[in-house]
């Protein structure tokens, strides 16, 4: 518990949670001593931990209502009873079950890789998201009469806020100056992974409304049942992320940086829809490459050997050890990743004299590139190789493999002079207690408005020519 109190990062567009709140009735303003009393009854006391409360497998049978039925009584095959349950390893449930799930929440045309059974199984097997690192699996799955697996959603019951990147730890600092525990919570979500896909991940049949509700449903009753403060759903898709503010959740935005293909048939043909100055500034860029004897190569699938992925995580530790302390993923999750993703895999690499420097790892969705993990040789400094590997390698390859999109993570407001403009990212929050939903949700709203006056102000000083967005 230490550990997750270690680090409290703020909001990065409001900064810490109102600095009121969370201290004495005697120390806060009048006008809101009214609601400060109330959390203070609710919460003011002992800061003894709260165990979690483990809950039986099942988490009941519901049954499906309405016109939707019809196809049900029509087909035997399909039972009217959902039953729901939780799930301690993906490993459950079969990877055609899940993956059905997955594809039928995003379409083929939409193909998350994050969402497939390969990604979090490996995530799993190689000991990143599990119960030692803070990542108890507590999958859901439902199922109608028949045993057929109606739909899914990644949970887990977590320790601390790591590997997120929704950052809620002033809510944590909150809950604990009134006498709180925030941890343990479920999380909703793909560890340590900031890409928008859904997360209630329903087998497109008639009924499928029906059974999205189911799960919501059963989520919050866990989460009741169980003690914990909260139940949090983060990066969900758009579409989630209004449907689950009618169901009792907080709404968040944040913001991230993606790239558009506009139907670009080349590079230079993407570089004359910038601003001249810009243009300028990435063509001067490129040009270091060669000039500092470097040779980049896009690997995918069976391209990608064992001393690839050996290297990779050098290079990855390098960026961790650098920027965060500690590593979430191990040698092995590449290993694995890798060998089950297949050319779902990008792996762009730099190369000086037949020996690699650098890495940048992406995954390919279906309309998508998704950059992810970067890392260089710890013992030299190449200028402009992070831009290139992570940046433009991914683009030319989006262009080449007429994709949409490159989500280029979280983070960076650089990324917007190469081309990467702002778009909101989604959360949706639950909490048990009234009083602390309140104050969390006027956190929220103020948060939101910053966000998008910030979102508007970068793309009035976007790097593309006027009328270009």
């Amino acid at each position: 518990m230490a550990a997750a109190l270690s680090y409290c990062k703020p909001s990065p567009f409001i900064g810490q949670f109102p600095s009121n709140f969370g201290k004495p009735v005697s120390l806060r303003s009048i006008e809101i001593s009214t609601q400060a009393s109330r959390i203070t009854a609710l919460f003011w006391g002992s800061k003894k931990s709260v165990k979690h409360q483990p809950v039986d497998s099942s988490l009941g049978d519901f049954t499906l209502t309405g016109s939707e039925t019809e196809e049900l009584k029509e087909n035997p095959t399909k039972g009217k009873k959902v039953s729901v349950s939780i799930i301690s390893s993906i490993l459950d449930v079969s990877s055609h079950e899940w993956d059905s799930c997955a594809l039928d929440a995003t379409g083929p045309e939409k193909f998350n890789p994050f969402l497939s059974h390969g990604f979090l199984s490996s995530l799993e097997e190689t000991g990143c998201a599990v119960k030692e690192t803070g990542w108890m699996p507590s999958h859901i799955i439902a199922k109608d009469e028949s045993e057929n697996i109606l739909g899914v959603a990644p949970l887990y019951l977590k320790s601390h806020s790591y590997g997120e990147f929704v950052f809620d730890h002033s809510w944590a600092d909150a809950y604990y100056s009134f006498g709180a525990r925030y941890y343990p919570k479920f999380q909703c979500c793909v560890p340590f992974t900031p890409v928008t896909g859904p997360r209630i991940l329903v087998r497109n049949t008639s009924f499928k409304n029906q059974v999205f509700d189911v799960i919501v449903t059963a989520l919050k009753d866990l989460t009741a049942k169980s003690q914990v403060s909260s139940l949090h759903i983060t990066f969900p898709s758009e579409a989630e992320w209004y449907k689950l503010k009618d169901r009792g959740f907080l709404q968040r935005i944040g913001m991230q940086y993606h790239w558009k293909n506009r139907n670009y048939k080349s590079f230079d043909e993407f570089l004359m829809d910038m601003k001249q100055s810009k243009r300028k500034n990435i063509r001067q860029e490129r040009k270091k490459i060669p000039a500092q004897d470097l040779t980049m190569k896009r690997l995918r699938g069976y391209e990608i050997k064992a001393n690839h992925w050996d290297s990779f995580y050098k290079f990855y530790r390098n960026t961790t050890d650098n920027k965060w302390g500690s590593p979430y993923l191990t040698r092995d999750f590449f290993h694995e990743m890798g060998s089950k993703m297949g050319d779902d895999v990008l792996l762009v690499v730099a190369e000086k004299r037949d020996e690699l420097v650098a890495g940048a790892l992406n995954l390919i969705g279906g309309d998508t590139i998704y950059g992810r993990l970067w890392g260089c040789d710890p013992q030299v400094y190449y200028p402009s190789l992070h831009f290139e590997a992570c940046y433009y390698q991914a683009i030319e390859a989006a262009i080449e493999l007429n994709l949409s999109t490159v989500e280029a993570g979280a983070q960076g407001e650089h990324k917007i002079q190469r081309g990467y403009l702002p778009v909101p990212t989604y959360s949706c929050h639950y909490f048990i207690d009234e009083g602390f939903k309140q104050a969390i949700g006027e956190f929220l709203v103020r948060e939101s408005n910053q966000v998008d006056l910030v979102m508007k102000l970068f793309h009035e000083s976007g790097p593309f020519k006027e009328g270009i967005h």
